[in-house]
């Protein structure tokens, strides 16, 4: 499964937890197992605010997209989120939701 990330300031916060074809977000569970290969599902097919564009299988993976919601002093890493690609079940890993206290940001030589 690949989940592609998009970075939202927001207060609330989202837990990803995966089992199989299934995503449990923040405690409700969305089966995407019935998606066929080739198949696509806009996010407005899904009652969730958690999905953002359609979700794909291609490859007999699934592909999506979810709001990554952030805090004011998220680090980069958060505020330009890398695909995470995940073949394990349980908890996703997130980005941070925003630096921890007496955690500076490194700085970067661009």
């Amino acid at each position: 499964m690949i989940i592609n990330l998009s970075p939202v300031r927001m207060d609330d916060r989202l837990r990803v937890e995966r089992a199989g074809d299934t995503l449990v977000l923040n405690g409700e569970s969305f089966d995407l197992s019935p998606l066929l290969e080739g198949a696509s599902l806009p996010a407005s097919a899904i009652s969730s605010p958690w999905f953002t564009g359609s979700v794909d299988r291609v490859g007999g993976e699934l592909s999506l997209t979810l709001i990554l919601p952030h805090g004011a002093d998220a680090p980069q890493s958060t505020r330009f989120p890398e695909p995470i690609v995940t073949t394990n079940d349980g908890i996703v890993a997130l980005p941070p939701y925003e630096l921890a206290v007496d955690e500076p940001e490194e700085a970067t030589d661009e």
